[in-house]
């Protein structure tokens, strides 16, 4: 039964986050789970307001002896904060989330009754994406499911919705884990894993609601964004990941759509939303 695999949850909280969100996303990670967590582990990447530092000290009172805390003095981002967070994960099972993310009531277990039957190291699934009312859905992010659709479509696009993953630690670890690459740290991760022979699965329907609109869009766009894209590109080209030609169609679709003006980016996103 899915009752026996044990498993550790992975967050990062950095002074940006609001407390109510950082409640909603443990309440549904805890309290709504129809298969709790054995092991919570919480990187509090850099300095947090008091605000934040009161809404830990009530989980941390909540959940004794399944909430382990990690304090970093200052902000590393992402990347270095979870694989910090990711060795004090006791078990090799370990889920990901994000602390403004709300996870459907039966995510764990679905996803560990997927590992129960596949041969897979890593298994996420779609994202309900949502502007305010969590149970008004915008759009699904939607990702292929079998390992083979997911590894051509990795060629091109992020196979992967990060927030909603399970993975083995094992691994991630071996892949060398998550690497400096702003914004594209997890799927950065997930080409390596790929390389090292890693198996995936997509189970094709939303087990987590997402945070979105359009706040979100404009971020995921700018000449910074785009050259951070191509640098990016360009480390899965020189690990052989892709080819040229992939490279140069990748790198040209995306940064025209990164560098529109964001008055443009903004009208686009209210036609796709209407």
């Amino acid at each position: 039964m899915t009752m026996n695999l044990n498993l550790s949850v992975l967050l990062s909280i950095y002074h940006k986050e609001k407390p109510e969100y950082f409640d909603r996303a443990m309440q549904s990670i805890w309290d709504e789970q129809s298969i709790k967590p054995n092991q919570i582990v919480l990187v509090k990447d850099g300095p947090l307001t008091q605000e934040l530092e009161d809404a830990i000290s009530y989980w941390k009172e909540k959940l004794k002896g399944v909430l382990d805390i990690i304090t970093l003095e200052e902000n590393v981002g992402l990347g270095d904060a979870l694989n910090i967070g990711l060795q004090q994960c006791k078990y090799d099972l370990v889920a990901r989330m994000d602390t403004d993310d709300i996870s459907t009531s039966d995510r764990f277990k679905e996803q560990l009754a997927v590992f129960e039957k596949k041969d897979i190291d890593i298994c996420s699934s779609w994202v309900a994406e949502f502007d305010k009312d969590e149970s008004t859905t915008v759009s699904f992010r939607k990702v292929p499911e079998s390992d083979e659709e997911i590894r051509h479509f990795a060629k091109k696009r992020n196979p992967l919705n990060h927030p909603a993953v399970m993975y083995r630690k094992s691994k991630v670890v071996e892949a060398g884990g998550y690497q400096k690459m702003m914004w594209f740290e997890d799927y950065y991760l997930w080409s390596k894993m790929i390389l090292h022979g890693a198996k995936f699965y997509n189970i094709q329907e939303p087990l987590v609601h997402m945070r979105a609109g359009y706040g979100q869009l404009e971020r995921r766009s700018g000449m910074k964004y785009a050259l951070s894209e191509i640098e990016f590109q360009k480390k899965l080209l020189n690990m052989g990941f892709i080819d040229k030609g992939e490279f140069i169609r990748n790198v040209s679709l995306r940064f025209i759509s990164r560098i529109l003006p964001k008055r443009l980016v903004k009208i686009i996103y209210t036609k796709l939303r209407t």
